[in-house]
């Protein structure tokens, strides 16, 4: 039998823990929670979670402060919960490398769609796996089974919603794909007004490939379009 999805709830409001901890269970997934930012990273250090819920405003160390953490070697998926309409917390978490965010206080059933939209990601890496397959456009490879990703033979180290970003792209190279149709196929999710999640994940796109060597723009914005990644090699 299938064992069900292990979540780590990282949240100071004890109450709100409980609550969502019994709409979790409900929906069939496991779930430990912690309540403050260092007591998280001690937790992520010594077990294996396959999605972490995690508050911005934590005691001890922050939100930001444990994904940044997280990240240096850690790619399990996050979901931000920030402050109902704070888009700067939106936009710094999906910078540091959230896969996704949602605004507090949070409706239950719209958490767990969020949660169950990452966990089929990692389903299908899974199933993948044994034979993977790798995409390649110019200097970009993208090996589908590990879901790694280099630029000219050096890796590029994405998360996880990154990585379904480029894929898109890649698979796709040379036609311009709207920002409403990279959101329903990377976040399983409908495009809403004001959602910059896009944006955010192709900057830090940009950013890691450039750390890889590119000197040029591999992924252009076509204005009021959305996103295409470009051809050529020619640096």
């Amino acid at each position: 039998m299938k064992n069900s999805p292990n979540l780590l709830l990282i949240d100071d409001d004890i109450e709100l823990c409980n609550l969502l901890g019994e709409y979790l269970t409900a929906e069939g997934f496991q779930y430990t929670a912690v309540h403050d930012g260092q007591t998280a990273l001690d937790v992520t250090s010594k077990q294996h979670f396959d999605l972490i819920i995690l508050d911005v405003m934590l005691p001890q160390r922050s939100g930001f402060d444990v994904l940044k953490t997280l990240r240096l070697s850690d790619q399990t998926p996050v979901i931000m919960l920030t402050a109902k309409g704070d888009t700067v917390d939106r936009v710094v978490g999906l910078e540091i490398g959230a896969d996704d965010y949602l605004a507090k206080p949070c409706d239950p059933r719209e958490l767990v769609a969020r949660i169950r939209a990452l966990l089929r990601r990692t389903s299908h890496i899974q199933q993948t796996s044994a034979s993977p397959e790798k995409l390649i456009s110019g200097k970009i490879i993208l090996n589908l089974g590990t879901r790694s990703a280099s630029w000219d033979n050096q890796d590029v180290n994405l998360t996880g919603t990154e990585f379904s970003v480029l894929e898109i792209l890649v698979r796709r190279a040379g036609q311009v794909i709207s920002k409403d149709e990279m959101t329903e196929q990377a976040l399983n999710r409908k495009l809403t007004p004001y959602d910059r999640s896009i944006d955010v994940h192709v900057s830090n796109i940009r950013k890691k490939i450039t750390q890889a060597g590119c000197q040029r723009e591999l992924i252009i914005n076509v204005r009021g379009a959305g996103y295409m990644l470009t051809l050529s090699d020619t640096e």
